[in-house]
């Protein structure tokens, strides 16, 4: 079998399913190759091939053998035969690796092999100095020691080898010694060893924490991992304890005041609150309380903030708390500290739904003896708990209720957007479009400090955020530098829009509109001469930007929305009004945080689906609208878009489309209408508001003005109102009308146009439509 061979019949996704590594939704996993807290490594099946953007690792399905066990280019190539189930025959020296398996109960196995590894701590005086250092007690913990000895000697025995291979702790690298005999690999080499265990308490798999100072060793864990450390919790548990980490959670065990209140549980890293721990803690009855105590660093609070947010959606009535460690982590605080500090931990622990409020079990006594008799002291929590908490349950449940866009509208707005309600609705209909083959981009168009770099970095937090690219700026040939699929189903965010120099520009249009980029590149061959070759980049992704001159770039990129940041007065007053709550205090951060959390929940749980709507023929726009052509399609969009959204309530053709409903159709005109009549308009967005507070102003036509006027009474800038007034007489809405340029232009309306007939116009006519509709429905 030849290596093109090899490649054609395995595919990448069979390997990953091997190694129990499974993609998100938009092909991105946690790279195995270096401690990912956020899936970095792109998969591309249609290809077979890989590439982390951290860490650099990225190649074909053999390379990813190789890099994954590391093994030599020759022991990868005998790999994946062995995964096809052939034989290599044209590859010289290579021995077929036969599938090995065990030959008693596996946990019978590893509690055998446990106690091999617990003897052996004590007989490696590094071991249990590393454990000394660690503030490990050895009597206290079940800790083992995997010298990497176990199979040598008089211990060798095949038996025991095939065991070790079948469950992972040897690994066979087809590797013969200078004694002649087959030599193997240790999983796990010099590593202290903690056992995990299932439901029944029998050891299932085992953890192993490096005694030796390798940045890229640390921590492992057998293959096909199962199991919980310490083990299952007791099921009259009331007070649960998560920890981040083995090491943590051990470290809390030696403490009873902890083991006799509280049941302790280690999570597998800060994104490893994993099913299985799930499904522990949801057969919990009795369950009252569970205690974050993850690491004190960014990763550690995110994690708290994100599974915090999870649990008070699943179970309202749960008090969640956390402990704010003086250190890095709970270990190195009792490495610190002395074992009583968990103690006053635990009485200051911190309510997750408001930091500022410490949780003393003290003060609640105190507290619970003053109340009425008739009151339960656990209702006043509780309360508080549904005040913060929004009125929503999981994620598929929100997604499957009556009035999604409505209730979804309402979450935007708690997420710390003010006001913009269409606005914001729209955005988020445009960016989640990345998950489609077609997605759609906007562009917010406002004055300077008008707050739409706001708008879109808000919108962006409420994305899964391994989906989303920021940049402030972005370089003539970056765009060209990309891999080829490092764009594939991703948000881009461009904060200034008006900062882009053309060739930038210039590819970020041909990717909005034909989500391709190609070109010639010159690189060096082996021998080290150039040679030109070809380079692309697809780029499907949906985009947010933020310019003060929106036009100028919605006419050149097809499938932009162009929406104008409100700027009256009313929303300036909402937004200066929502400033003065959050520095009295009177919000919560932590609301903001479970909200912006559950909406990313949200966008986790939609899947890719088309979208088929059979009353596309049907639907018209108003003959007013200039570009109907390109904005047609938009509207077909949008409303694709409201069917997607709504995924969990349509009804799916033979082939699996989405049915769009009338509804769909009526909430995306709903959404739309602003954008529709800024079509309509030849004045963009800012320029409109301004005009039409200019008109306000002077009361009536050929009432005179002046610049000076205009900047006290709108309390805009010089430069602002220059640019406002320029334009207006360029397109004569406005004239002079005298004075002079030491004291003053004088200036006067001269097209008093009915902008608000024209809107109700488009509005009567769109809605008609869809009452018409509604009646051959």
């Amino acid at each position: 079998m030849t290596i093109s061979e090899i490649k054609e019949n395995l595919n990448l996704s069979a390997v990953l399913a091997h190694y129990n590594l499974t993609p998100n939704k938009n092909n991105m996993l946690l790279c195995p190759f270096h401690e990912d807290n956020t899936a970095s490594l792109q998969v591309n099946p249609t290809q077979n091939k890989y590439k982390c953007h951290a860490c650099d690792k990225k190649g074909d399905v053999i390379q990813f053998v190789q890099d994954y066990e590391k093994l030599t280019k020759r022991e990868a190539i005998l790999k994946c035969v062995t995964m096809i189930g052939q034989v290599i025959t044209n590859v010289p020296s290579v021995v077929k690796v036969e599938t090995v398996t065990i030959t008693e109960d596996k946990s019978i196995f590893l509690e055998k092999m446990f106690q091999s590894f617990r003897k052996g701590i004590f007989n490696s005086p590094p071991a249990k100095e590393y454990c000394k250092g660690r503030n490990l007690d050895l009597e206290k913990l079940s800790i083992g020691f995997n010298g990497g000895q176990f199979h040598h000697g008089t211990r060798r025995d095949e038996t025991l080898i095939n065991n070790c291979l079948a469950v992972g702790l040897l690994l066979d690298r087809n590797i013969i010694s200078k004694t002649g005999e087959k030599a193997f690999n240790v999983f796990g080499n010099k590593s202290i060893v903690f056992p995990l265990k299932n439901k029944e308490n029998q050891i299932v798999s085992f953890y192993f924490r490096s005694t030796i100072n390798n940045e890229n060793s640390k921590h492992f864990y057998l293959k096909n991992r199962s199991g919980l450390y310490p083990n299952y919790p007791n099921p009259a548990t009331k007070k649960l304890i998560l920890t981040e980490s083995i090491i943590d959670a051990g470290s809390l065990l030696q403490i009873d005041e902890i083991t006799k209140n509280h049941s302790v549980l280690a999570c597998y890293g800060t994104n490893g609150l994993n099913e299985e721990i799930q499904n522990a803690i949801k057969e919990l009855q009795q369950l009252e309380e569970i205690i974050f105590c993850f690491d004190n660093d960014d990763a550690g609070k995110e994690a708290v903030t994100k599974y915090g947010a999870m649990f008070l959606n699943e179970y309202p009535n749960l008090k969640l708390t956390t402990l704010e460690l003086p250190n890095k982590d709970i270990n190195e605080t009792l490495q610190l500290h002395e074992s009583e500090i968990v103690t006053e931990l635990l009485e200051k622990r911190k309510s997750f739904l408001s930091s500022n409020e410490p949780f003393s079990i003290e003060e609640k006594t105190t507290k619970t003896t003053t109340k009425k008799p008739t009151e339960d002291p656990s209702d006043s929590e509780q309360a508080k708990q549904k005040a913060v908490k929004p009125n929503f349950g999981t994620a598929i449940e929100f997604l499957k209720a009556k009035d999604l866009l409505k209730r979804l509208n309402a979450e935007i707005g708690k997420s710390g957007i003010v006001g913009e309600e269409n606005s914001r609705l729209l955005l988020f209909l445009i960016i989640i479009s990345y998950m489609n083959k077609s997605p759609i981009h906007g562009i917010v168009q406002g004055s300077s400090g008008s707050g739409k770099t706001h708008i879109i970095g808000s919108i962006a937090d409420l994305m899964p955020g391994e989906d989303v690219l920021r940049f402030t700026r972005i370089t003539e040939s970056s765009l060209y530098n990309w891999g080829e699929f490092d764009l594939f189903r991703k948000i881009i965010i461009i904060e200034d829009l008006d900062g882009l120099k053309e060739e930038a520009l210039y590819a970020l249009r041909e990717l909005i509109s034909n989500q391709f980029l190609s070109s010639s590149v010159s690189m060096k061959d082996k021998k080290g001469n150039n040679k030109s070759t070809r380079k692309e980049v697809k780029g499907q992704f949906s985009s947010l930007s933020a310019t003060t001159k929106g036009e100028t770039y919605e006419d050149n990129m097809s499938r932009s929305f162009l929406i104008a940041v409100d700027e009256s007065k009313e929303q300036t007053q909402r937004i200066i009004t929502h400033q003065n709550k959050r520095n009295a205090g009177e919000i919560d951060p932590k609301e903001k945080q479970i909200v912006v959390a559950f909406i990313q929940q949200i966008v986790r749980s939609l899947k890719y689906y088309e979208v088929v709507n059979p009353y596309a023929t049907k639907l018209q726009l108003p003959d007013k609208v200039h570009k109907i052509r390109r904005l047609n399609e938009m509207y077909q969009a949008v409303i694709k878009q409201v069917t997607f959204l709504n995924q969990y309530q349509r009804e799916q053709t033979a082939d699996g489309k989405l049915i769009t409903k009338i509804e769909d159709i009526e909430q995306a005109t709903e959404i739309l209408f602003e954008s529709i009549v800024l079509k309509v308009d030849e004045l963009d967005g800012s320029l409109r508001q301004f005009f039409e507070r200019l008109k306000k102003y002077t009361k009536a036509k050929d009432t005179e003005f002046t610049q000076r006027e205009i900047r006290q009474e709108m309390n805009i800038s010089k430069t602002q109102l220059q640019r406002f007034i320029n334009s207006l007489l360029e397109l004569e809405y406005i004239k002079y009308k005298g004075g002079f340029s030491n004291k003053g232009l004088k200036y006067v309306v001269d097209y008093w146009d009915n902008h608000q007939k024209l809107r109700a116009e488009i509005k009567d006519f769109l809605m008609l439509q869809i009452e018409e509709l509604k009646k051959i429905r």
